[in-house]
């Protein structure tokens, strides 16, 4: 057996050693528990209460385990959510440390509210409810679901059941309907109301959380931005999302004529301003805020956050209230249905006369929060989002003399930190989805934000639990999981874009155990595409949704995409280097040649061909970013196709005029064709030229919102994971980090000539960091370096500066 062998063969044993482990090492005593013949109903809201006792500043621990949300208290103080998402029969434990002022002497009290959704969504799995907890002191067991009546339940009925979801890709709305005191068995000991009949359900297979917890900081709007009042105006015509008139077995939820309520997006379509004033006064110079009735205040945080919406509000009489809330302003007002009209960006509170600490369960992103006050009178004595994001790491850092990039870096590492909690999601607001190919992106950052993998771990990890993915064809795998598609629907391209992750994963140190378990998901996918060779060795008339960009090439994927086949050849090359198939790194090399053969019309690559009469006859059709996959995955170089190049370099790009400048080339978009451009720019030594079109792509959204969006305009998500990725462009290409070999501990940095005259940052790597400064003079760049420990440098001079190191 050869050392290669044998490696993948003791990393294979060890993953399976440590699957079976997981079985039973996270929880001692604890079992699952539910409401008895309540496990698959859809919306069901619990609240579980533990009592125990301790010395004042005890240590002791608490672990949870949920299906499918849960938040947690002790002694009245929020804790924490979660849990980190898995596979479909897999679930990851929280274990928390209750120490100091959490635990005092005498009676504690635990209360864990679990929302048990039982729908499929891009965000959360279609699983049976449950809650497996447990607190431990000292090696002794003192709570334990499933154990006598250690937890009591009951149902949370201030939460409507019967809700509207919140879109198609997410469960439930949030509408609530309160009286003063709700939560006070958050901290009382006195025996529950209504308590429910707990049934104990067999045990679920666990694993480690992995990713470190959220902070859950406080924070507060910076500015009251403007107040005024609301009045109905009736519109000519009600638009419904999918998410309401297709329920039924592909999407499941509660149909219309179900509802407990009138949906809240139909009523929020006939609210509009009768009066507003602009106010931009500090927050603390507004509050109290006194809203009226049909009255409302508009609250700016500044930037897009991502987390839990909570207030302190007193009502002295019956009142309704709306959180209703976007990423930007439209006209002027927080207006989601003009903008982007297939979310639910509201929360209705119905509360009688009294005091209330409000916060959503539910993680929502948002700059501008409009409180209306649609029936009573509340005063608004505090308003705040708990932060739901990574942890910040204090040593990745980027400053430069130019303060649009540095606005540019601070919104790529928010894009990032709130889309990569536990998984890498697309976005932290419509979705909460962890989509292929945007993860690919997504995953660099993690890295140089962080320092670590242990998200990438847990998003390929996830993919390689299941034994197949319910609904897809056999050896296809989900366009973003955890998820269900009960349609069937998937990707194909993202599928070859998961290959080419693993790929970058393992090419970074990343666990060879998880490389290993991988090859099986790899060999599937791969065994799937043979079924669409055609007799030139491309693949043709590829089913379900094939995914090129979010542009006119989307348009061109039937029957022979050829972005695709030049992904295709490159997922091939990566799984051929990734596991010693060399008849992959033939095929690899074959399909692109074919590719160059027909695509190219001595212009442009075009991106498709059509079965006429059984002969494949290529169209016309050209799209800007079907060139840039091209030179991206090496079907084309600067070498081989000179002009091409010098076309795209000079004539297409941020500032060009489609509608003059070659108008049969349909123009790329954010996602993904414009950072496919800045790494090819990158990549053959434009940093110069690239200094400037991160400016002109990227400036306006981190001015607007202070996160980077999912299109190039404002119709979607402004708020989106993969966009983090102008972090890495910046740390390579501005600051000079150009690469970190973290197999072989070497560091290349690359000087160049670029519109900027000085820099500094840092990424971390692992606990460490490497850190690089500069400043250029009249005829030298003078730089210091510090390198982590264990690792060497390599300097590569393409300036026409001479490079000085100083102390």
């Amino acid at each position: 057996m050869n050392n290669k062998v044998y490696i993948l063969f003791l990393a294979f044993f060890l993953a399976l050693s440590a699957d079976v482990s997981a079985t039973s090492v996270f929880m001692q005593k604890a079992r699952p528990v539910w409401a008895s013949g309540r496990e698959r109903e859809m919306n069901v809201n619990l609240g579980f209460r533990g009592i125990f006792k301790a010395n004042a500043g005890q240590s002791v621990k608490l672990r949870i385990a949920a299906s499918t949300l849960y938040r947690v208290y002790v002694n009245g103080s929020f804790l924490g959510s979660g849990p980190a998402r898995a596979a479909h029969g897999y679930f990851r434990v929280d274990e928390y440390e209750l120490a100091g002022a959490t635990v005092k002497g005498g009676d504690n009290v635990v209360a864990i509210e679990v929302a048990g959704y039982n729908v499929n969504s891009f965000y959360t799995l279609d699983q049976a409810s449950f809650l497996q907890a447990e607190v431990e002191a000292e090696g002794k067991i003192l709570l334990a679901t499933g154990n006598k009546s250690d937890f009591e339940a009951f149902v949370i009925s201030e939460r409507l059941q019967k809700t509207e979801r919140y879109s198609f890709q997410r469960p439930f709305t949030e509408y609530y309907r309160m009286s003063e005191g709700y939560d006070s068995w958050r901290v009382s000991t006195s025996a529950l109301p209504g308590k429910a009949k707990l049934a104990t359900y067999a045990p679920v297979r666990l694993l480690a959380r992995n990713v470190r917890m959220p902070e859950f900081d406080i924070l507060r709007p910076v500015s009251l931005y403007s107040r005024g009042t609301v009045t109905r105006v009736i519109p000519e015509k009600y638009r419904k999302d999918r998410s309401l008139t297709n329920i039924g077995p592909n999407l499941k939820g509660y149909v219309e004529s179900e509802l407990e309520v009138r949906p809240p997006s139909q009523e929020i379509q006939e609210i509009v301003n009768a009066s507003a004033v602009i106010v931009n006064k500090p927050l603390y110079a507004a509050v109290p805020l006194n809203i009226g009735e049909d009255g409302f205040n508009i609250l700016d945080f500044g930037i897009n956050l991502s987390g839990f919406l909570g207030a302190r509000l007193h009502c002295s009489k019956s009142s309704r209230v709306i959180f209703y809330f976007d990423e930007m302003l439209t006209d002027g007002d927080v207006n989601t249905r003009k903008r982007m009209s297939d979310i639910c960006n509201q929360i209705v509170y119905e509360l009688s006369p009294g005091d209330y600490n409000l916060e959503t369960l539910e993680a929502y992103t948002c700059r501008f929060l409009k409180l209306i006050v649609l029936e009573g009178d509340c005063r608004v004595d505090d308003v705040y989002m708990r932060e739901f994001a990574y942890p910040t790491n204090s040593l990745a850092t980027f400053e430069s003399d130019n303060y649009k990039m540095n606005r540019i870096y601070a919104a790529a590492r928010q894009s990032s930190r709130q889309n990569a909690v536990d998984i890498f999601m697309d976005c932290p607001s419509r979705e909460r989805a962890g989509w292929l190919c945007d993860s690919y992106f997504a995953s660099v950052m993690e890295r140089e934000f962080t320092g670590r993998a242990d998200v990438a771990h847990n998003f390929l990890e996830n993919y390689a639990l299941p034994d197949s993915f319910r609904h897809l064809p056999k050896g296809m795998i989900a366009m973003c999981y955890p998820a269900d598609f009960y349609d069937g629907q998937f990707i194909p391209n993202y599928a070859l874009w998961f290959i080419v992750q693993v790929g970058d994963y393992a090419s970074k140190g990343g666990d060879p155990s998880l490389i290993s378990r991988l090859k099986p998901r790899v060999e599937g996918i791969l065994k799937y595409f043979e079924g669409f060779e055609n007799s030139d060795g491309l693949l043709e008339k590829l089913r379900s949704w094939i995914f090129v960009e979010w542009s006119k090439a989307n348009d061109f994927v039937q029957d022979v995409s050829y972005p695709t086949n030049m992904l295709y050849g490159a997922a091939l090359k990566a799984a051929s280097i990734l596991y010693g198939n060399e008849a992959w790194a033939k095929k690899s090399a074959a399909v692109h040649a074919t590719v160059l053969r027909q695509s190219w019309n001595g212009s442009f690559f075009v991106d498709n061909a059509m079965r006429r009469d059984g002969r494949l006859v290529v169209t016309e059709n050209t799209t800007e970013v079907c060139q840039y996959y091209a030179f991206y995955f090496n079907v084309a170089t600067p070498a081989t196709h000179p002009e091409l190049w010098k076309r795209l370099v000079n004539e297409f790009g941020p500032n060009r005029d489609a509608s003059r400048t070659w108008p049969a080339v349909y123009r790329a978009n954010a996602f993904m064709g414009n950072y496919l451009r800045m790494d090819l720019l990158s990549r053959y030594g434009f940093q110069s030229q690239m200094a400037l079109e991160i400016q002109d792509y990227f400036f306006y959204m981190a001015d607007k919102t202070g996160t980077l969006w999912e299109h190039a305009g404002n119709q979607a998500s402004c708020n989106h994971g993969f966009a983090s990725y102008i972090g890495h462009v910046l740390y390579r290409d501005i600051l000079g980090i150009s690469h970190i070999d973290y197999v072989k501990k070497e560091i290349t940095v690359r000087f160049a000539d670029i519109l900027v005259n000085e820099c500094s940052g840092s990424i971390p790597v692992g606990d460490d960091f490497v850190s690089l400064r500069w400043k250029r003079s009249v005829d030298s760049i003078a730089y210091s370096l510090k390198l982590p420990d264990g690792y060497t440098v390599k300097i590569e001079n393409q300036s026409s500066l001479r490079p000085v190191a100083v102390n």
